[in-house]
């Protein structure tokens, strides 16, 4: 199994050299380590060319974590894609227990394992909402992200099936993938958590202006507008789009956005019309 690592990364110089020796600690080892850096007006590009001479490295101007990724796919050799954020870590036997998961089910092209959340420094539980699964697991990816980009390990046929990273958001990229592949393919679940998440830093990409359920309403019509779906997973979607939409009125009508809340709702009128 030849497993490419990705990692983007924008200003993480302080942070990157964690995640990247984390992967060089695997006791499977991986084919390569992909950085592709997003713009870092720091120092990190001297320190990977200096400190880890065998990672390939590449640079492109400001351009968004979805084109970072999207770019080391490209860039790839493997046959299996893993990713990591560059704020988070690996535990040692995070690739070699995927491995050996995937061996014993080869039909299986995705899998993805818990996580330890850390937050300011300090280890914090995962609510109940924000469980993980295994199987076919569209109803359930609908509501939240159900899978960290730094958990999870994909087949490159995946992306030829169903796509890439959506370049066009500057957040929730990962949910809008996760749904299109959940929509088609089994998910493996290792719940051992393989993973440290950290959080709680300015720079986090999930601090967005317009609240994140925005981009989710996004990805849910683009979804839906793309006919993929069947006729129970349009269902599912459908009323999940319409949940969010009314939360998201809410907030316009407090906020006093009155011409984005007329048209927001048109959107659960048209919606619920074809339900």
């Amino acid at each position: 199994m030849k497993i490419s690592v990705i990692i983007p990364t924008f200003n993480r110089y302080k942070m990157i050299g964690r995640a990247i020796n984390s992967i060089l600690e695997q006791t499977y080892k991986p084919y390569e380590i992909i950085i592709v850096d997003d713009g870092s007006t720091d120092e990190t590009k001297h320190l990977i060319h200096d400190e880890y001479p065998t990672i390939k490295y590449f640079y492109q101007s400001r351009s968004g974590v979805s084109k970072a990724r999207n770019r080391g796919i490209v860039e790839s050799k493997g046959d299996w894609i893993a990713f990591l954020d560059s704020d988070d870590e690996w535990l040692p036997n995070k690739l070699e227990k995927q491995k050996e998961n995937l061996k014993q089910n080869p039909t299986i092209l995705v899998s993805h394992t818990n996580e330890i959340w850390i937050r300011n420094g300090v280890r914090v539980n995962q609510m109940k909402k924000h469980q993980k699964y295994g199987g076919y697991i569209f109803d359930k990816c609908l509501e939240f992200c159900r899978m960290s980009p730094s958990s999870i390990m994909i087949h490159r046929n995946v992306f030829e099936g169903i796509g890439n990273f959506d370049e066009d958001l500057s957040v929730c990229e990962d949910y809008d993938l996760w749904i299109r592949i959940a929509s088609k393919y089994h998910v493996t679940y290792l719940e051992t958590p393989f993973i440290k998440k950290y959080g709680g830093h300015k720079d986090q990409l999930s601090k967005v202006e317009n609240g994140i359920e925005h981009f989710r309403i996004q990805s849910l019509e683009k979804i839906l507008a793309s006919k993929m779906l069947t006729k129970e997973q349009t269902t599912d979607a459908k009323e999940v789009l319409l949940k969010k939409l009314s939360i998201y009125s809410n907030g316009l009508k407090k906020r006093n956005k009155l011409e984005e809340l007329a048209l927001v709702k048109k959107k659960i009128l048209n919606w619920t019309i074809t339900l």
